[in-house]
């Protein structure tokens, strides 16, 4: 990388620093490592199972900005699953970051001469690493000889068991599939390579897998589940969607009642499927809507806006808050590809206007939207376009007006994310819960009344 790429990149991470003191520093190189990757050196790859760091699941994305064939050792040895960062000229607070690889990013994590892990930008040392250990239930296989880290791996660290049980979508095609995800090539290209990734998860084989955490966890790190995969627009194995993932949490609930907060993230379905989930023992409820602004949701979610239309996803989301209540119900947007080109706004001024117009629909109504941050993965069209994102300064501008939303509301940090606030907070794909003010939801007080 050239000199005058290096100190611009530096210059920016500072600078915004510098402009937006309220926003933690922490949450600034967040958002820049979410949205540009990191190279990983040899040294810092895991053992994969066979070592003491637990290893990139690939739990429903690739999140990395190079195929899996273009990624070298780091396709053999697995980077980390996740990266917590401490210290370094900008004195960071413990910081949870998902890991998304990128071969050509200028930030970098090797071992120093000492063997201790750093991450450097632009060849400057920024941040000490630390990295998850691997949990004792990752070293047990099921019965069939499957993995625990297949079946359901954790992620944040350890807080969420994450259960993608359908690994496609039936969103399928360039005419259907969000321009953004690449959850239909991600599993493509792990069967190319060899490796396990079960296309439709059995009921037994994740029952398993979460008895093998619930014996082993024993600090009870693990405080709740997210059901997900594909979207369904027929049926699974002869199931509707609502019941396909509702058997999942009608098993689970039956057999570990009350060990986890169940949360699915599924389409925006209508009230009486909506009711089945939160008949079938689910707590918390994600309808993602993606993107706020008409034209771009048509664009970007096609399938989503041909099967059932954004001011229909929209009416269901409300219909759903009739259900759960409206605190549990915590639609997801990709922050960033309001600004993917060829389509989207062409102003980080317009691009925040537009989202907080989002925030504030939702918001007034005591629902409370979350985000992560967009990985621009090359095997789709808003990544192949758009290889650098969005802007660094539209996430912190995010950052800024998802909390100023949150305090004119008078809504609390969204619950089954764990602790919020800068050193606390572990929920790695957005810096949206460092940001916040300091605030734990428990398991108890996830289960509305």
């Amino acid at each position: 990388m050239n000199t005058t790429t290096s100190e611009s990149r530096t210059g920016l991470v500072e600078g915004l620093m510098a402009r937006f003191p309220h926003i933690p520093p922490e949450a600034v190189l967040k958002e820049d490592l979410l949205r540009t990757g990191i190279d990983f050196d040899d040294s810092a790859l895991t053992d994969n199972l066979d070592g003491e760091v637990k290893p990139k699941s690939y739990f429903i994305f690739s999140f990395d900005q190079k195929p899996l064939a273009q990624l070298g050792e780091a396709a053999r040895r697995r980077p980390p699953e996740e990266i917590a960062l401490t210290g370094g000229p900008y004195a960071l607070r413990r910081t949870i970051v998902s890991v998304r690889v990128n071969p050509d990013s200028p930030y970098r994590i090797a071992r120093d001469e000492g063997g201790s892990l750093l991450l450097s930008l632009d060849g400057r040392a920024v941040a000490d690493v630390g990295l998850p250990p691997m949990p004792e239930y990752y070293r047990h296989e099921l019965a069939n000889g499957k993995t625990v880290m297949e079946t359901a791996p954790t992620i944040q660290w350890g807080y969420l068991i994450y259960l993608t049980v359908l690994r496609l979508c039936q969103y399928f095609g360039a005419k259907e599939e969000c321009q953004f995800c690449d959850i239909n090539h991600n599993w493509r290209q792990h069967k190319q390579e060899g490796r396990p990734y079960t296309g439709v998860k059995p009921v037994a084989d994740v029952l398993e897998a979460l008895a093998l955490i619930d014996r082993y966890d024993t600090a009870k790190v693990s405080k709740a589940y997210t059901l997900t995969g594909g979207s369904v627009t027929s049926t699974v194995d002869g199931l509707a969607e609502a019941d396909f993932y509702g058997r999942y949490a009608q098993a689970i609930e039956e057999r570990f009642p009350n060990r986890w907060i169940g949360k699915v993230v599924a389409q925006a379905l209508p009230k009486a499927d909506v009711q089945r989930y939160k008949d079938y023992g689910i707590t918390i409820y994600h309808p993602n809507y993606e993107v706020w602004d008409k034209r771009l949701f048509e664009i970007i979610s096609p399938g989503k806006e041909r099967y059932v239309g954004r001011e229909e996803w929209h009416r269901r989301i409300f219909d759903a808050a009739d259900v759960f209540g409206a605190r549990f119900v915590i639609p997801n947007f990709v922050a960033g590809v309001e600004m993917a080109k060829p389509f989207g706004f062409a102003t980080i001024d317009e691009a925040i206007a537009s989202t907080t117009e989002g925030l504030d629909y939702f918001m007034s109504r005591g629902i409370t939207p979350r985000f992560t941050t967009w990985c621009p993965e090359p095997t789709t069209p808003l990544g192949r376009d758009n290889p650098n994102g969005a802007p660094l300064e539209y996430h912190i501008r995010l950052l800024e007006a998802y909390r100023g939303a949150l305090e004119q509301h008078g809504l609390k940090p969204p619950p089954g994310y764990g602790v919020a606030g800068a050193g606390n907070a572990v929920f790695s794909v957005s810096s949206f819960m460092d940001t916040l003010a300091p605030e734990e939801v428990t398991v108890e007080e996830a289960v509305p009344a």
